[in-house]
C-alpha cells in the first residue's frame, strides 16, 4: 500500500494516509477536521517549509494585498483549490507579511506562482494567469516531475 504525507489545513499537523483514501474525504488524525478543505491555506515563515514538504504537489501564490493583479487572480486561485484538491494543495504567502520567505525565493514580481513537491521547486511562473493557461502550465510541470 502506497502512502503519502500531507498537512492538515486546520491544525498544521502532518498526516500519513494511503493514496487510495485521498478521494474519500480523509480527516486529520489529530484534530479530526477534513484534511482537504478546498481552499488555499495561509503560509507563514513558521509553517512554509512544512507546507511545501508535502508528498502532494503544492502550488504557492506569492501575493500582496496592495497588488491589483493579485486581487484579480485570488478568485481563480481559490477555485483552483476547490477543483484540484486532493490532487494538488494550494497555499498563499503574503510577501508583505512574510518578507523573509519572499526574499529566500527572490520574489521580485507578484503574483508569482511556484510549484513544489517534497520541498523541491518544480516550476515557477509570474503574473495573473488565465485559468486555461494556468492549468496547461500545471499539467506540463506535473508531467515533468
Amino acid at each position: 500500500m502506497t502512502t503519502i504525507t500531507t498537512f492538515c489545513g486546520h491544525c498544521g499537523r502532518l498526516n500519513r494516509l494511503p493514496t487510495d483514501r485521498l478521494s474519500q474525504q480523509p480527516r486529520c488524525g489529530h484534530c479530526q477536521q477534513m484534511l482537504f478543505a478546498g481552499q488555499p491555506l495561509a503560509a507563514t515563515a513558521d509553517n512554509f517549509d512544512r507546507l511545501i514538504g508535502s508528498d502532494l504537489p503544492v502550488l504557492v501564490d506569492f501575493w500582496a494585498s496592495w497588488c491589483g493583479p493579485c486581487q484579480q487572480f485570488a478568485p481563480l486561485f481559490e477555485a483552483l483549490a476547490r477543483e484540484q484538491e486532493p490532487r494538488l494543495r494550494c497555499v498563499k504567502l503574503d510577501t508583505e507579511a512574510q518578507p523573509q520567505v519572499a526574499s529566500r525565493y527572490a520574489i521580485r514580481s507578484i503574483p508569482t506562482l511556484m510549484l513544489f513537491r517534497q520541498g523541491k521547486l518544480l516550476g515557477q511562473m509570474q503574473g495573473a494567469l488565465p485559468k486555461g493557461v494556468l492549468l496547461q502550465w500545471l499539467e506540463s510541470q506535473l508531467q515533468q516531475a
